[in-house]
């Protein structure tokens, strides 16, 4: 019995001392870690920093690569992924090699070099991984070499790496991973392991194209050193990389110019990464395009399921089905101001609807209604009180109701003049012509206000060309109109009720306004009208004011108050 006891404990010891660290792989913790925490201040921030579903990691390293507590488990490394990372150690204490495996099976160097190790787990620690010559991991190789540090974390790409990724048209573009997500079991056909996903950004192209990818993407041949990142030295000191981020910020931050550098920061930190991936609404599925502060609830969702008569969302398509049960208005809840029959693009008749909500009277509507529009314009404050503004919500109108396609909002009383504050057209109706027909809408409701408008800024790229589009379409056949006579810029406007400014800087962009004898002129040849009116497309929807039946919103004295 003594002896068997002896054998037990001499098996236990050489367990543990077979699950230590070498200490050739153990790492430092950085000396100068950077602390990121989410503000309890920001209107998207939740109570608690570690419900937010963009909760950052403990630590963020200053290149931009994540570290973890010695030791612990988990998303930011240790783990290693079968096939995947090797390390080998080398002549130094600390310094190994990382090779990753590609798709092929053979071993893929991922830079060629020897990185210091940093963090428990950054030389592959985890189960399948050893130091010394031999590889840890079923299918990989070990080796020695020198050169670089690479942004490559134990057996898991990096935040903040960048490399190629085939997109949807398959051919590969630059992206940058913003973050990573375990999974469980292997995406390859035949595996059972734990893999991760990343979600990337392409950097030729806006946010709204960012999505999950998994490994089988991303070409680990054109990883980017850190050398190569900061680019080289051009003139005056400063690298490429200043000069295109210098060049970007002349045309505006995409659409923040109302933030400064530090909040927009903030807001592209709290926005990064998606949390909802698609939603149904209606026969439509669509994928969405940014982030939306969504309840807690349903932090754990990758999908939505959205009533198309009250906007209510739902976790499953079964919620939706109960609920579809119970509604009985099969439309928006609000007055209907306007209809009227158009032919649509295939020739077929298309009655289409405007129908006002006031925020005040239908407050749930509306905010579910924010809700679901946050998830396509990134531009977008959202503000959980919606009582000062009037929604118009534009509808398909069959047998079976009327179907939302779009909507805007404007302030019931706005001391800029603006005449719409939001505007948004649900990707599946797009490219029909009805986000003119808003922006028509918008200034005839205007014009029954004896006012001219504009749109509240910034506006959205998509915005901008559906708004210049309509700009020129309407003031250049208003000058055809009046070809024979002469007519000024305030004319134009209090015709139009298109705002001054808007109808200069218009008539600039299409090189129409000329300094002649003293005065600026506006030079409309016939030829030069009819050319740019084609190129502002075709408005097949146009409000007929006769079909408007609307009174202007009056403001009581409790709003005054």
């Amino acid at each position: 019995g003594e002896g068997a006891a002896r054998g037990s404990a001499r098996k236990r010891t050489t367990a543990r001392q077979s699950n230590r660290v070498p200490a050739s792989l153990r790492a430092e913790e950085h000396p100068h870690p950077r602390i990121i925490r989410a503000s309890s201040t920001h209107p998207l921030a939740h109570s608690s920093s570690s419900s937010h579903p963009l909760s950052l990691p403990r630590r963020v390293c200053a290149i931009g690569r994540i570290d973890r507590p010695r030791g612990v488990g988990g998303m930011d490394g240790g783990d290693a992924k079968p096939g995947g990372v090797a390390a080998a150690a080398g002549e130094e204490e600390g310094v190994v090699e990382e090779h990753v495996k590609g798709q092929n099976g053979n071993g893929v160097s991922a830079g060629g070099g020897a990185s210091q190790a940093r963090g428990a787990g950054a030389a592959a620690s985890g189960p399948g991984s050893a130091s010394g010559s031999d590889a840890g991991g079923p299918g990989s190789e070990g080796g020695s070499g020198s050169g670089d540090a690479m942004l490559i974390d134990g057996p898991t790409l990096a935040v903040g790496t960048q490399l190629m990724c085939k997109w949807r048209d398959k051919l590969p573009h630059p992206v940058r991973i913003i973050e990573r997500k375990r999974r469980e079991g292997d995406p390859a056909e035949g595996g059972s392991g734990p893999y991760y996903e990343y979600y990337v950004h392409y950097i030729e192209f806006n946010r709204r194209l960012d999505e999950w990818v998994t490994l089988d993407r991303l070409d680990l041949s054109t990883v980017v050193k850190d050398t190569e990142r900061e680019g080289e030295k051009g003139e005056k000191g400063r690298t490429r990389n200043q000069k295109r981020k210098n060049d970007e910020g002349a045309d505006g931050h995409d659409g923040h110019e109302e933030f400064d550098a530090a909040s927009l920061r903030e807001h592209e930190e709290f926005t990064k990464v998606k949390n909802i991936q698609f939603i149904e609404l209606g026969r439509y599925e669509m994928e969405t395009w940014y982030f939306s502060p969504l309840p807690p609830e349903y932090n754990d969702c990758t999908r939505l399921y959205f009533c198309e008569f009250d906007f209510a969302f739902f976790k499953t398509k079964r919620q939706l089905q109960r609920h579809m049960k119970k509604v009985k208005m099969l439309h928006p809840p609000g007055d209907e101001i306007f209809r009227n029959q158009y032919k649509a693009k295939d020739g077929k008749d298309r009655t289409l609807c405007f129908f006002e909500v006031d925020g005040k009277k239908e407050k749930i509507y509306c905010q579910n209604l924010c809700y679901l529009a946050k998830l396509f314009l990134d531009h977008k404050t959202l503000y959980y009180d919606v009582d000062l503004f009037l929604f118009y919500i534009l509808c398909e109108v069959d047998e079976r109701g009327c179907h939302p396609v779009g909507y805007f909002s404007k302030e019931k009383y706005s001391e800029e003049g603006y005449n719409l504050a939001c505007i948004l057209m649900f990707p599946s109706h797009q490219r029909k012509g009805y986000g003119k027909l808003l922006i028509s809408f918008s200034y005839e409701l205007s014009k029954k206000e004896h006012k001219v408008g504009t749109p509240e800024r910034p506006l959205s790229d998509l915005g901008a060309v559906s708004y210049y589009s309509y700009w020129t379409f309407t003031i250049l056949n208003m000058l055809k109109r009046y070809r024979d006579d002469s007519i000024s810029i305030k004319e134009l406007s209090d015709m139009t009720a298109i705002k001054q400014d808007d109808i200069i800087s218009t008539l600039q962009r299409l090189n129409m306004i000329q300094y002649q004898k003293g005065q600026h002129v506006i030079c409309a040849a016939p030829e030069l009208l009819d050319r740019h009116i084609r190129e502002a497309g075709n408005f097949r929807y146009l409000v007929d004011p006769s079909k408007l039946i609307w009174t202007p919103y009056q403001l009581g004295s409790d709003f005054v108050r």
